[in-house]
């Protein structure tokens, strides 16, 4: 199996399935996905990448989602060494990149010390694909010399992340604020960065379901997202995008459509 790091048994993938999107996935994921004896599905991944999968192929939904029923991380990691030394190619199918945000690092960090080597094949995050596809950029060189990727959920007796600091480091050095599972925390977020030096106005998008046919957004300003968040009615999972780039959103909007020529290839 090209697509997988074999071990003394079975072999195991990390694979990033992406935003949602079927066709934003890389064609070596693809491949991998196609050549699993084993498959464990996150909770965000869509059913039309999950049918990409072998007939044959065992399917285990192994979702976890913040303030939902989930399956605990240590069970996932020893479900993927068991399944390996029992001689099955692994695929561990995330939402997004697997070494963002998706306990990637602490999958392999298990494996690799149970003797058992690992293959990563990245996806494409949701903080990219969001804004992209609102026809703004992360980075500018007018507006933006650099993106921060932050997650809003701490870990269990972890203070978390010191928003004031981040936001007096992202002012000075124009920096766009991308911050991942932040909705349950948004008035804590928004409060903190604000009181670090980022202006109440500073434009803002809140991005639910990147790149699926239901995606839903919202454009506002720092002072106001927790509050568009509600009367909107978006919610997780979202990606919430802080910084002057948003201003390009709006610009976008203004060019006439182009027409979709886009191929699958699957």
């Amino acid at each position: 199996m090209n697509a997988s790091a074999h071990s003394k048994h079975g072999s195991c993938t990390l694979v990033g399935a992406g935003p949602g999107d079927p066709e934003l996935l890389t064609i070596k994921a693809w491949k991998a996905i196609q050549s699993a004896t084993v498959l464990l599905v996150d909770d965000l991944v869509s059913q039309d990448i999950v049918d990409f999968a072998s007939p044959q192929a065992r399917i285990i939904y192994v979702g976890k989602r913040g303030g939902c029923k989930s399956t605990p991380q240590a069970f996932i990691e020893k479900l993927m060494e068991t399944e390996v030394r029992q001689g099955e190619h692994v695929v561990r199918l995330k939402g997004g990149d697997p070494f963002i945000f998706g306990r990637g690092g602490e999958e392999v960090e298990h494996l690799r010390a149970a003797g058992i080597e690992v293959q990563v094949i990245n996806g494409i995050t949701a903080g990219l694909a969001g804004l992209t596809s609102l026809g703004a950029p992360l980075t500018h060189r007018a507006h933006a010399h650099g993106v921060i990727f932050v997650t809003g959920h701490a870990k269990p007796g972890d203070t978390g992340t010191d928003w004031r600091a981040l936001a007096a480091t992202a002012q000075a050095a124009k920096l766009t604020v991308v911050i991942y599972m932040g909705v349950s925390s948004v008035e804590h977020i928004t409060a903190e960065l604000q009181a670090g030096g980022l202006p109440a106005n500073m434009p803002a998008a809140i991005i639910q379901h990147a790149s699926l046919p239901h995606q839903r957004h919202a454009i506002t300003t720092l002072h106001e997202l927790a509050a568009t968040l509600h009367t909107e009615n978006l919610a997780s999972p979202s990606v919430l995008v802080i910084g002057d780039v948003v201003q390009g959103v709006a610009a976008w909007a203004q060019q006439p459509a182009m027409p979709d020529t886009r191929q699958a290839i699957f």
